[in-house]
């Protein structure tokens, strides 16, 4: 279940915790961030070639294109037993920034974006069929697990400019990190 901890900067201990997606959604709009829910046009099986997860979603993709301009779409995917997993998660575990937006849809499995805005913490556990996007300049950092497993596609204004730009703040050790992803079982 998506889920969102609200804290002060100084504490991680949380102001708030919600897990209704209108919430969520709510909240995070009051800072600029967009959060959305996103259905395929049609099945995505396991193993999908990356035209086909982008097929499924063309419409949600083109809209959000013509809305931002962004230029590039592609499928990234990762899975626990990916040999760089390890170097991987440790690329974006401390808090940066891009000079564009970073815009992840959430096809399979799981990943933590925490933001830092005004002397607060938003930490966003986006799973299947979430969309997050960060504003350019948003100081953030990313988290996908020890474990992580996640099959998501990105957006970009321009793939060869999307640079992490570290802050030197040590703030994204203070906070807790993303468990190791379990999907969700159902009866």
């Amino acid at each position: 279940m998506s889920r969102l901890r609200i804290y002060e900067d100084t504490s991680d201990t949380p102001l708030a915790t919600h897990s209704d997606h209108a919430a969520i959604a709510r909240e995070l709009g009051a800072v600029r961030v967009r959060f959305e829910r996103w259905e395929a046009s049609q099945p995505v099986l396991p193993g999908a070639s990356q035209d086909e997860v982008i097929a499924a979603y063309r419409s949600d993709i083109d809209r959000l294109m013509r809305e931002e301009g962004y230029q590039a779409v592609d499928v990234i995917s990762l899975e626990p037993t990916h040999p760089d997993r390890a170097t991987l998660r440790q690329k974006f575990l401390n808090e940066h920034r891009h000079s564009e937006d970073e815009v992840r849809f959430f096809v399979a499995g799981a990943g933590q974006f925490t933001l830092h805005i005004d002397g607060r913490v938003y930490e966003v556990l986006c799973e299947s069929g979430d969309l997050i996007g960060v504003p350019d300049g948003t100081p953030h950092w990313f988290d996908m697990s020890e474990s992580p497993y996640f099959v998501a596609i990105r957006l970009f204004t321009n793939p060869a400019g999307w640079v992490a730009d570290f802050t030197g703040d040590d703030i994204a050790e203070r906070f807790p990190r993303m468990a190791p992803y379990r999907p969700h079982e159902t009866a």
